[in-house]
């Protein structure tokens, strides 16, 4: 029977797109999992540090897929479903397919490395999308295929490595990320625009962020507090962007606790940081034109407002467009940004 690689390598884009800004400082990555018919069964992503890769969540999901063993719907942790896996799988992958995004992992970390898990499972194929360029993890490929598992390699590596890069740049140097929310008309004043999930989502952003930078106006305009309280996460560090440095010190952001707030009117403090986000509008768009590598925008279904982007013409090729309960998610860079190179 043929197989569509591309077909089944985007859905594995799509869901690990949905962690993107979530996983820090590990990868977004995202695993499908098909049977010898082309039936799908398993798609997983990555969701956050320290848990199963995408490659283990859809070899459990699979699992419980082929054998109805609810067993291992109990197990979370990713060392464990490994040994059940091993233990009790009786060849049910054999002829099975997985797509993943990046390289599965040759090293043993947080967690088991993926590779071995996948090499002892008797699977027919691997095809993966983007080669893992971290040293310490590469070389899944080359143990997998010492298994006589079949392997493809570079399956959209192109949109893989996009999904990757943020990981890429962070092991190396930083990686800088815009996000702003707006409304159908292009507004982004007047209250609140985002969805309560949306929100949600990016208090577990900023959870997951070593720096997060706001315009001095937006902070005395807003007086916002600018945590994690919605994911029950910790704050962090804050850049107010600011020519001058007086502030009502009874602005919520600056009674939070265990953060480091730096006022300052230029960007120096960013080599101190790995992965950041700036939040704002028009203004911050056009200041941090040079050092931001993706943009993220929360656009919401509704008209209002009177405050939109001005005077700024920018194209963004979009990199993956999601939609929660009620925003549609658009993941963004520029044409020419650092993300290209």
């Amino acid at each position: 029977m043929v197989i569509d690689f591309k077909f089944y390598m985007r859905l594995a884009l799509d869901e690990a797109w949905k962690y993107q800004g979530l996983t820090y400082p590990n990868p977004a990555v995202g695993c499908v999992i098909i049977s010898e018919h082309n039936e799908i069964l398993a798609l997983e992503a990555h969701k956050y540090a320290g848990g199963p890769h995408a490659e283990v969540e859809a070899l459990k999901s699979a699992y419980f897929k082929l054998t109805a063993d609810n067993k291992i719907l109990e197990i979370n942790s990713s060392s464990q479903i490994h040994t059940y896996l091993l233990k009790n799988h009786n060849n049910c992958f054999k002829n099975a397919t997985i797509f993943t995004t990046l390289e599965p992992c040759a090293h043993v970390g947080k967690t088991p490395s993926c590779a071995a898990l996948i090499s002892m499972l008797k699977i027919k194929r691997v095809v993966v999308g983007f080669d893992d360029l971290n040293i310490e993890a590469s070389g899944g490929a080359e143990i997998i295929s010492q298994a006589g598992v079949e392997l493809k390699r570079d399956i959209l590596a192109k949109e893989c490595g996009e999904l990757t890069l943020p990981f890429n740049m962070w092991k190396k140097d930083r990686f800088v990320f815009f996000k702003w929310a707006q409304r159908l008309n292009g507004t982004t004043d007047n209250g609140v625009i985002s969805s309560e999930k949306s929100r949600r989502v990016v208090h577990a952003m900023r959870d997951v962020c070593d720096l997060l930078v706001i315009g001095g106006n937006t902070v005395r305009v807003d007086r916002p507090t600018l945590d994690a309280r919605l994911s029950g996460g910790r704050a962090p560090d804050i850049l107010i962007l600011s020519k001058s440095k007086v502030f009502d010190q009874n602005i919520p952001l600056f009674s939070v606790k265990d953060r480091k707030v730096t006022i300052s009117d230029n960007f120096s403090i960013l080599d101190n940081y790995k992965n950041i986000m700036i939040e704002g509008a028009d203004e911050m768009f056009r200041l941090t034109k040079g050092i931001v590598d993706y943009y993220l925008c929360f656009l919401s279904p509704n008209i209002g407002g009177s405050s939109s982007f001005r005077a700024i013409d920018e194209k963004l090729e979009i990199l993956n467009i999601q939609k929660d309960e009620q925003d549609i998610i658009m993941w963004m860079k520029q044409a020419n940004n650092r993300g290209n190179s």
